[in-house]
């Protein structure tokens, strides 16, 4: 992978350039073809904002982000938190579409395959259970230990069928349907 280095309004040390280097080749490995993949690194420093902003391209590729705080190291790695979390996300994207295989979504399988052929696509049902009486913490420690991404329950103290399921955060949501 080529990276250029641009720096603005401040002489940077060996150091710092070797620190940026190290980092920033550490995406390498996430992107498919990485030895035709450019990644533009610019650094500047105004006053006491330093700021970073980065240009990956590559064979499918065309990704970017910025940041900024009050240390270049610290900004060289969010800015590389960020772009990590962006290439990791664009090349999952590539290898689903590729598969072109079936997502599972709530119970029904949705195949992706009658959508490119101009069809619509069928619903199959895959899974049939009866929601099971309990209260909300139970159904939280009863999703961690399944490992499952959601789970249907009939909530003991509403008697209402709810939904509990993983947030991105780390978190629990409840879905319950209301009045």
């Amino acid at each position: 992978m080529n990276m250029n280095f641009n720096f603005k309004n401040f002489d940077p040390s060996d150091h710092l350039r070797e620190y940026a280097k190290g980092r920033f080749s550490k995406i390498a490995k996430y992107i498919p073809n990485p030895a035709n993949a450019d990644l533009q690194v610019n650094l500047e420093v105004e006053k006491f904002r330093h700021r970073a902003d980065v240009v990956l391209t590559g064979d499918t590729l065309h990704l970017s982000a910025n940041e900024e705080s009050e240390d270049m190291y610290s900004t060289v790695d969010l800015l590389l938190d960020k772009l990590e979390a962006q290439v990791r996300r664009a090349c999952d994207k590539g290898k689903s579409k590729r598969k072109g295989g079936n997502t599972r979504l709530d119970g029904i399988n949705v195949s992706h395959q009658n959508e490119l052929k101009g069809q619509k696509p069928a619903i199959v049902p895959s899974d049939r259970f009866s929601a099971k009486p309990m209260l909300v913490a139970e159904a939280g420690m009863q999703l961690d230990t399944l490992g499952d991404n959601f789970l249907v329950f009939l909530n003991a103290e509403t008697e209402r069928v709810n939904v509990i399921y993983h947030r991105k955060n780390g978190d629990f949501g409840l879905i319950d349907p209301g009045i």
